[in-house]
């Protein structure tokens, strides 16, 4: 048993089989650093609606695997923390990493939701997935991609005030890719 294990939250235990909920706490977080530099877990806490400890303890977990570093402070109590800073890919996750945890989390919840949808309550059994091909400019994408950040906006302030939440709401995946469709290798060769 390792410091982490006894040091974990209650809650949340290491190998408590509670594979989703560390994935959203260590998604927010690293969503929640991308966005606002440095924090303490206190801080995480407050805007995640999480626990100190619960947090606390996927920080140092986060930092353990190489995807965040305390930041600079002036002593005290507080311990902040950012995203790694990376001058090569030997050291840790790259940018381009950090991206490709994400959506292997958004890939593994994603999949985990396919296996257990029976265990979740029945009206939650349904999902609103889909996907679309559409021909755009450089400019559409971009206005596409705002016009969802705009239309998901009147809910983003749940995350971090939960008692703005109605009973029923839930934590639900919101994942949008968009990226151009770049043909295969042998469909330039045909077309050349």
């Amino acid at each position: 048993m390792t410091e982490d294990d006894l040091n974990a939250p209650n809650d949340q235990t290491a190998g408590s089989g509670e594979e989703l909920r560390e994935h959203e706490v260590r998604t927010g977080l690293l969503s929640l650093l991308a966005e606002v530099g440095a924090v303490t877990a206190t801080e995480a806490a407050s805007r995640l609606g999480y626990s100190s400890g619960l947090c606390s303890f996927h920080l140092r977990q986060l930092a353990r695997h190489g995807y965040i570093e305390e930041a600079p402070h002036s002593g005290g109590r507080a311990r902040p923390w950012r995203l790694k800073k990376h001058t090569s890919t030997a050291s840790g996750p790259t940018e381009g990493q950090f991206g490709d945890l994400a959506r292997g989390l958004e890939d593994e919840s994603w999949q985990r939701w396919l296996t257990q949808r029976e265990e979740a309550p029945t009206d939650w059994r349904h999902d609103e997935a889909f996907s679309a091909v559409a021909y755009l400019t450089p400019e559409e994408m971009s206005r596409v991609a705002d016009v969802i950040r705009r239309a998901l906006a009147p809910y983003q302030d749940r995350e971090q005030r939960p008692l703005a939440r109605p009973d029923s709401a839930r934590p639900v995946g919101l994942i949008t890719r968009l990226f151009p469709l770049l043909p295969h290798a042998t469909d330039d060769v045909a077309q050349g």
